[in-house]
């Protein structure tokens, strides 16, 4: 494992798996910790020729694909951003909410880049649009803190002292 740099004794099963399921080598795995694997190669030559996969004949090289296995396959149903702006004014219209909301929801994420935090890409955009209604109606509640007067600082003191009454 040293030779080849992998750190993890998981990484490097991992790998060695992997060169088995793309016919570079035979990998018989030892559930033993006691007992060592076994591994069969081909014998690789210095021949001009390109080399076959022996194990299998007449099919060619086992070559590796560009795509990696373990990709997931993406939900149709779960569009991360809207298609324009028609189809959020049409989800908030069937939600019963003004027009002005929608414009203001998709200018915000459209100019963030449909992320979530700055970070996260958003999955799926009408779950978030619910989720803007939401603190929309919270915001909303909250009632506007009441203006300071600004005779009064925050000692609570007047500006407006009248300096011949005694203390």
């Amino acid at each position: 494992m040293k030779l080849s740099k992998i750190g993890s004794k998981s990484t490097y099963h991992r790998c060695l798996k992997e060169l088995d399921h793309y016919k570079y080598l035979i990998y018989f795995p030892s559930h033993n910790p006691f007992k060592g694997s076994q591994i069969k190669m081909l014998i690789f030559g210095t021949t001009s020729g390109q080399a076959l996969d022996l194990a299998v004949p007449n099919q060619g090289q086992a070559l590796v694909p560009l795509y990696k296995h373990n990709k997931q396959i993406e939900n149709i149903n779960k569009l991360d951003q809207p298609k324009n702006q028609k189809v959020v004014d049409e989800f908030f219209k069937s939600q019963n909410w003004p027009d002005i909301e929608s414009k203001k929801f998709y200018n915000h994420y459209q100019g963030i880049g449909w992320k979530v935090g700055g970070k996260t890409k958003i999955v799926n955009w009408q779950a978030t649009a619910q989720n803007w209604m939401l603190k929309a109606e919270e915001i909303k509640k909250k009632e506007t803190p009441i203006a300071v007067s600004q005779i009064r600082d925050n000692l609570k003191t007047t500006k407006d002292k009248n300096y011949n009454q005694p203390l």
